[in-house]
C-alpha cells in the first residue's frame, strides 16, 4: 500500500510539540507493525503534514494526545470559481473511501479566499462528492450534518484548495472519561500539549492546585500509565472503504500490553479546589476514566496551598478567566494598523477589578515562595500582566491559544533558597 499525505490539526501553539510526538507514535507503533510507520513533512501554523500508510494513521488517531483531528489529503491545486472546487471534487475516486448507503457530512475553512460564498461553494462541493458516487455506484448518498458516516473537509486559501477525508469522526479531544465538564473546562489536548511544554515526568511529582474537573491530573495519570488516549473510542477511519480490521486489532492490542505493563505504576499526582463540586466532578471523572486507586484531592483555597509530596516537582495550573478570581473589565479594543487587526495588550480593568486582581497575586506568589522552593510553577492564563502582579520574574513564557482565547504559558522556577522572611 502506498503512502498518503494527512494533516493533524491542534491548538495553535502547540504544532512544534505535535509534531514530536508523532514522530515517537511513528516509532511506538512501527514496533508492533513496520507498516504504521510515518514521516512527519513539515510543521505549519495549526498542524502538522505528515505522511504513512492507513497503519500509521490508524497508531496516530490511537496515540496522539495533542491532536484535534487528522486528515487524510485527497486533492489539492489551484483554483478560480466554484465550478473549479466542483470539477475537482468531482474527480476523486470517492467510491473507493465510501460505501454505498453511507451518509456524509461536508465542512469548508477558509483564509483569504476571493469566493463571495462558502456556503455555496461547500454545496458545490457536496455535489461534486454525490454526482460521482452516483455515476459510479448508481447510489447517491444523503447528507447528515449530525452523525454522518464520512465527513468531508475543505480548505481555501486565496488561490489553492484541499479536499480532506476525515480520519478521527469525533474530535480527539474528546476522550470519552468526562461525565460532566464543569465551568470553562480545558480541552484535553490542551492539557496534554501544556503538559509536554512543562518538561514533567511520569514519576515526578505533579500538583494542580487549581484543578477544577481535573484535566491536568488525568492527562498526566493517563500518560504516567501508558493508556492511549484513544482506547475506549471509536473513529471515523473505522466507516471508510478499505479499513483493515486486522491491522487495527494489532495496534490496539499493543496499546493494551502497554498500559498493562505499566498498570502498577505509582502515581504521585495531587490537585486541590476551592469548590467542592469541581472535585466532586474531578473524582467522578478519574474512575470513568478507569484509573486506579482514588486521586489526590483536597478542597483548598490556592493561596493557602501547601506541596503534596516530600520533594519538589512541577506544579501545573490554569487559573479561571473573568469573575472566578477578579472581575474583571472588558478587553481593550483591538487595534488596526495597516489593515491588520493587532490584538490589545492587555485587559482594562476598573480600579476595583485591578486591585483584587493584584491581592490575588500577591498572595498566591507568597504561598509559591514559602512553600514552594525548588518547584518548577507553569502558568497558563490570558492575563498577560500576572507575573508583574505576583512580582516573579518568568524564564519563559509561550503564546498559546484556549480555544479563541489568547494565552500565555508562563514558567517561574522556585528557586530553593530564595524565599525572603
Amino acid at each position: 500500500m502506498s503512502s498518503q499525505p494527512y494533516f493533524a490539526i491542534c491548538p495553535r501553539g502547540l504544532e512544534e510539540a505535535l509534531a514530536q510526538e508523532l514522530a515517537e507514535i511513528g516509532v511506538l507503533a512501527a514496533a508492533a507493525l513496520p507498516a504504521a510507520a510515518l514521516k512527519v513533512d513539515k510543521t505549519v501554523n495549526g498542524g502538522v503534514h505528515f505522511s504513512g500508510q492507513s497503519a500509521a494513521v490508524y497508531a496516530a488517531n490511537l496515540h496522539s494526545r495533542i491532536a484535534s483531528r487528522i486528515l487524510q489529503q485527497v486533492a489539492n491545486g489551484p483554483y478560480r470559481s466554484e465550478d473549479d472546487i466542483y470539477s475537482s471534487a468531482l474527480g476523486v475516486a470517492w467510491e473507493k473511501h465510501m460505501r454505498k448507503g453511507q451518509t456524509l457530512r461536508v465542512d469548508l475553512t477558509a483564509r483569504k479566499s476571493p469566493l463571495k460564498s462558502l456556503n455555496f461553494t461547500t454545496l458545490k462541493i457536496k455535489d461534486g462528492v454525490c454526482d460521482r458516487l452516483r455515476d459510479k455506484t448508481g447510489d447517491r448518498p444523503d447528507v447528515d450534518t449530525v452523525r454522518p458516516d464520512v465527513r468531508i473537509f475543505g480548505h481555501l486559501t486565496e488561490d489553492r484548495y484541499t479536499l480532506y477525508l476525515d480520519t478521527s469522526g469525533e474530535p480527539l479531544f474528546k476522550r470519552g472519561w468526562r461525565t460532566q465538564k464543569g465551568e470553562a473546562p480545558l480541552k484535553e489536548n490542551l492539557a496534554a500539549g501544556i503538559l509536554r511544554r512543562s518538561g514533567w515526568q511520569p514519576g515526578q511529582p505533579f500538583y494542580d492546585p487549581m484543578c477544577g474537573s481535573g484535566t491536568f491530573l488525568i492527562e498526566a495519570a493517563q500518560l504516567a500509565l501508558g493508556i492511549a488516549p484513544g482506547a475506549n473510542r471509536r473513529f471515523g477511519f473505522e466507516q471508510l472503504s478499505g479499513f483493515d480490521g486486522k491491522v487495527w486489532k494489532t495496534l490496539r492490542g499493543q496499546a493494551r500490553d502497554i498500559a498493562g505493563r505499566n498498570a502498577d505504576r505509582r502515581l504521585r499526582i495531587a490537585g486541590s479546589d476551592i469548590s467542592g463540586d469541581m472535585l466532586e466532578i474531578a473524582h467522578a471523572n478519574w474512575e470513568h476514566a478507569g484509573l486506579p486507586g482514588e486521586p489526590w484531592l483536597k478542597q483548598l483555597d490556592a493561596r493557602f496551598a501547601r506541596p503534596p509530596f516530600d520533594e519538589p516537582g512541577v506544579m501545573l495550573l490554569n487559573p479561571p478567566y473573568g469573575e472566578r478570581i477578579a472581575v474583571r473589565g472588558k478587553q481593550a479594543p483591538a487595534e488596526r494598523v495597516k489593515g491588520k487587526r493587532i490584538a490589545p495588550a492587555k485587559l482594562e480593568m476598573d480600579p476595583r477589578a485591578e486591585e483584587e486582581a493584584n491581592e490575588f497575586a500577591a498572595t498566591f506568589a507568597s504561598t509559591l515562595k514559602q512553600a514552594f522552593a525548588g518547584w518548577t510553577i507553569h502558568v497558563l492564563t490570558d492575563d498577560l500582566d500576572l507575573p508583574r502582579r505576583m512580582r516573579l520574574k518568568e524564564s519563559r513564557r509561550t503564546p498559546l491559544f484556549n480555544g479563541p482565547i489568547e494565552c500565555r504559558l508562563f514558567r517561574i522556577a522556585m528557586v530553593a533558597g530564595s524565599a525572603r522572611q
